[in-house]
């Protein structure tokens, strides 16, 4: 069953990742080797994980990149579907 509204992905990376190990954004960024910015802007959901931060995700913290993609897949679908009410399509074969 796919979660309604999961948080974004950014939330994560700072609650699980960056706040135990009392990381601060600079020198998070700093080890996965990508801006300030970059990564502030992940953590704050104005952009998401690419194939590349997952990776880098990997490498850092752990976990697959496979599964640092997937939590973004997951949060970008559960946005798409609230926007379902917007959209005009039509149905073009039973499924």
């Amino acid at each position: 069953m796919a979660m309604v509204n999961p948080p974004h992905p950014g939330e994560t990376i700072r609650e699980l990742c960056l706040e135990p190990l009392g990381l601060s954004v600079t020198s998070a960024a700093e080890g996965l080797g990508v801006t300030r910015k970059a990564l502030s802007e992940l953590l704050n959901g104005h952009s998401g994980i690419s194939t590349e931060m997952a990776v880098r995700l990997s490498l850092g913290f752990g976990g697959s990149a496979e599964s640092w993609l997937l939590q973004q897949n997951l949060y970008d679908l559960a946005q798409a579907r609230s926007k379902i009410g917007n959209l005009n399509i039509k149905r073009f074969a039973s499924v």
